[in-house]
């Protein structure tokens, strides 16, 4: 339920073939499902319902024609900027998951200004956010009480999977096995770009502590 799959848009596959290769791994990987999820970052990838909507109509067609025997549907990854606020606004209707379930990022460099308001703003509309890799947000660490400010908003938490691996560093790992051992987290992504990712995801061990949350049903990932 979160990852950059279609071709072009934004950071991740960078054209149709790259799309096909990395969907063709995750579903040797054993994916019947992706919900994938392009930036809409509106600085870099000014990316629209319809644009979004276009391009996953393509790759459905192309994984029909490969014959890859894997669901794709697509949302969206907000970066929670003043875009964002235009957006709610004008009451545009935001990209879901599932439901009203809305991925949602902020900056990782600094901490964000007027962020639960934006949130606030997004439940008042019905929907409910997802903050994405929150284990990212490295300046979290010295102020870890904002995880339950966002918490005690209602917001859902979203965790890499390739947190865990190191991918992003020790910093990011610790940051993840606090919110793990917190019970902060209901769903996980791949945040998967690129073959990379793709490498990193086949050979991930599973760490006992989180199979232990998948296995006592608190991530909700298969009601999705």
């Amino acid at each position: 339920m979160h990852s950059h799959l279609l071709p072009g848009i934004d950071d991740g596959a960078e054209d149709m073939e790259h799309s096909l290769e990395l969907i063709r791994g995750m579903r040797a990987l054993g994916y019947k499902k992706l919900i994938t999820t392009p930036h809409i970052l509106w600085d870099m990838y000014k990316n629209t319902h319809e644009i979004i909507l276009e391009k996953l109509a393509q790759v459905q067609d192309a994984v029909k024609e490969a014959g890859i025997d894997v669901e794709i549907q697509a949302a969206a990854e907000y970066f929670l900027d003043e875009h964002v606020e235009e957006l709610l606004r004008d009451k545009v209707p935001l990209l879901t998951v599932s439901g009203k379930m809305v991925l949602t990022e902020f900056s990782m460099a600094f901490p964000p200004m007027n962020i639960k308001e934006v949130l606030f703003e997004m439940q008042m509309q019905g929907y409910q956010p997802i903050i994405a890799h929150p284990e990212r947000y490295a300046y979290l660490e010295r102020n870890k009480e904002f995880y339950g400010e966002l918490r005690d908003l209602g917001c859902l938490f979203q965790l890499n999977l390739l947190s865990f691996g190191g991918h992003y560093g020790r910093s990011v790992v610790d940051l993840a096995q606090y919110l793990l051992k917190n019970g902060y987290y209901n769903l996980i992504g791949t945040d998967l770009h690129h073959n990379g990712h793709l490498e990193g995801l086949q050979h991930f061990a599973m760490p006992s502590s989180l199979k232990k949350l998948i296995d006592e049903g608190k991530i909700v990932n298969a009601r999705l």
